[in-house]
């Protein structure tokens, strides 16, 4: 399993109907979209009756970009569709293919009825992540305001993986971590590492690679670092 944040960029329009529950894969979330929807549009986070369009093609994001879902071999995108959630404060969990409209609504907002959307998903998503990640190895690049909603308590993954990535002076990278990020889900999809070592072999063109000595591979969760070449 992969996990990612949602862009704040969205490609407008669409060519399927609004959003109604029923819709995407993890249907067991209906009913609290609905809630979240409901008190969304109370703040005008998302047009009324907007046409949907599937969640990578409604993502335009500098991860997203680099992630180039389109290009992806075939085998790549059916692996995906079970094994990539993006993490929203609308939606909960967003698989690629799921229909979306547009929207604009932050993991860390507070909603009338709800309070903070991170803290009100946190319940609701424990036993679906916990299903979702079963055994599994988990490829975790969320960000601390979508991580805020995840409860991993219920969860036994085989393997539960966080990445950073440091310059060459050791210096969390800020500007370029949405295109590194999108470069190593593109490669995790294709590759099908089945365990954090494995990054050994991942090659970014902008020279980060496997840092084995700065990463703690045996930590819950385990650390990796990518560390660009001095």
């Amino acid at each position: 399993m992969i996990l990612v944040p949602p862009s704040e960029g969205k490609a407008a329009g669409g060519d399927e109907p609004g959003w109604k529950p029923g819709l995407m894969v993890d249907r067991t979330l209906d009913r609290h979209r609905r809630d979240v929807v409901r008190a969304a549009k109370a703040v005008g986070a998302t047009p009324r009756r907007a046409p949907c369009r599937p969640a990578m093609e409604r993502y335009t994001g500098v991860l997203y970009q680099e992630l180039a879902w389109a290009t992806l071999p075939d085998d790549a995108r059916r692996r995906g569709n079970e094994q990539l959630r993006t993490v929203s404060g609308l939606w909960g969990l967003v698989a690629p293919t799921d229909p979306i409209p547009p929207y604009r609504l932050k993991m860390s907002a507070s909603l009338d009825g709800l309070g903070r959307l991170s803290t009100w998903w946190r319940p609701r998503l424990a036993p679906v992540l916990a299903d979702l990640t079963r055994h599994r190895v988990v490829w975790d690049l969320l960000p601390n305001e979508h991580q805020a909603a995840m409860d991993w308590s219920e969860s036994s993954p085989a393997a539960r993986v966080t990445v950073r990535f440091l310059d060459a002076e050791g210096k969390t990278v800020s500007h370029w971590n949405k295109l590194l990020k999108g470069s190593l889900v593109r490669w995790i999809l294709t590759e099908q590492p089945s365990e954090p070592e494995a990054l050994s072999t991942f090659r970014h063109p902008l020279g980060y690679r496997f840092d084995v000595r700065a990463s703690d591979l045996d930590g819950d969760p385990a650390a990796v670092v990518l560390r660009a070449a001095s």
